[in-house]
C-alpha cells in the first residue's frame, strides 16, 4: 500500500521516462508501476529498460515488448510502428530481451490493483470506449475478485472510467480525484509517456495513492527535440523511400488475401 507513480507507453523514449521519474522523486513515490511497451519508436530501448530495472518497477508487458523479442509478429501494427520495431530488435541486448521475456501480461498489486496492457483476453487490443471497459469487467473479476482498479495502456490516451454490472462512465481527469466508492471498480489509463505518438511533446504519467484511494493524472514537458533527433540518427525513423517499400508490401499482402478469398469461394461453389 502507499503512492504509486503510473507510467506506460515508454517505446523507448529515455528523455521523456527520467524527466517523468525526477517529477515522481520529488513527489515522494513509494514504487513504480509500468504498464507494458517499454520499448518500441525511440533510440534508447535498452536504457529505459535498465532504468526501470534498476527502479525495480512492477511492471508488464505490452505488446511493442513481445514483437521486439519476437515473439509476435508486427501484422497488427502500422507501417511507421512495423519499421522502428525491426529497428528495435536489431538494437536491444540479451539482457532487455531476457528482461521483456520474463514480463507478465497480467499483474496484481496489493490485492486490489490488477494491471493490463490492452485488454484482459488480447494485448493488441484497445480499450477505447464504455463498451470495451464493461467487455473487460467481467474477465477482472475472475481474475482479481477483490481488485477495486485496473490501470491499462495501449492507447496512449489518459482516461478514468467508472463502472459496475451494466453501466460505465467516463470520468473528468485532474489530481486528487477520489476512488472511493465500493460499489464501482475504476479503470484507469494514465496516457503515454512518449505522447509524442500523439503529436503531443510531453509526457504523460499519473500517480496513484492506494491509502487514500485517489488518482492524480500528470502531463509535463520535457526534451522532445533530443529524443526526437536521437530517433532520427539511430534509423528509427521512416524517410520517403521506406514509405513507398512498405506501402507496397502491404498492397501486395492485401492482393494475396483477396485473391485468396477468391480461390475459396470459386472451389467453394464447384463443390456445391
Amino acid at each position: 500500500m502507499g503512492r504509486y507513480g503510473i507510467v506506460s507507453d515508454i517505446h523507448g523514449n529515455f528523455e521523456a521516462l527520467r524527466t517523468v521519474l525526477a517529477f515522481l522523486d520529488a513527489r515522494g513515490v513509494d514504487k513504480l508501476l509500468c504498464l507494458g511497451d517499454l520499448v518500441g519508436y525511440n533510440a534508447d530501448p535498452n536504457r529505459c529498460v535498465r532504468l526501470l530495472e534498476a527502479r525495480e518497477a512492477l511492471a508488464i508487458v505490452g505488446n511493442h515488448d513481445l514483437i521486439a523479442a519476437g515473439e509476435i509478429g508486427t501484422e497488427r501494427c502500422s507501417d511507421k510502428a512495423a519499421f522502428a520495431l525491426r529497428r528495435t530488435r536489431q538494437t536491444v541486448t540479451p539482457p532487455t530481451l531476457l528482461y521483456l521475456l520474463q514480463l507478465p501480461r497480467v499483474r496484481v498489486v496489493d490485492g486490489g490493483v490488477i494491471l493490463v496492457h490492452g485488454s484482459f483476453s488480447d494485448v493488441c487490443e484497445y480499450m477505447r470506449d464504455e463498451q470495451k471497459i464493461e467487455e473487460n469487467l467481467p474477465m477482472m473479476r475472475r481474475l482479481a475478485p477483490e481488485a477495486w482498479i485496473c490501470l491499462f495502456g495501449h492507447t496512449h490516451a489518459p482516461v478514468l472510467y467508472a463502472a459496475k454490472d451494466g453501466e460505465v462512465v467516463s470520468l473528468e481527469l485532474g489530481e486528487d480525484i477520489p476512488l472511493q466508492s465500493r460499489r464501482r471498480v475504476f479503470f484507469a489509463n494514465p496516457g503515454s509517456v512518449d505522447a509524442a505518438r500523439r503529436g503531443d511533446s510531453h509526457a504523460e504519467f499519473a500517480v496513484l495513492d492506494t491509502d487514500r484511494r485517489e488518482i492524480s493524472y500528470h502531463r509535463i514537458p520535457y526534451n522532445h527535440a533530443i529524443a526526437e533527433r536521437r530517433a532520427q540518427q539511430a534509423g528509427y525513423r521512416m524517410g520517403w523511400a521506406d514509405e513507398r517499400v512498405y506501402e507496397a508490401a502491404r498492397a501486395i499482402r492485401r492482393g494475396k488475401r483477396i485473391m485468396q478469398v477468391g480461390v475459396e469461394r470459386a472451389l467453394g461453389a464447384l463443390r456445391m
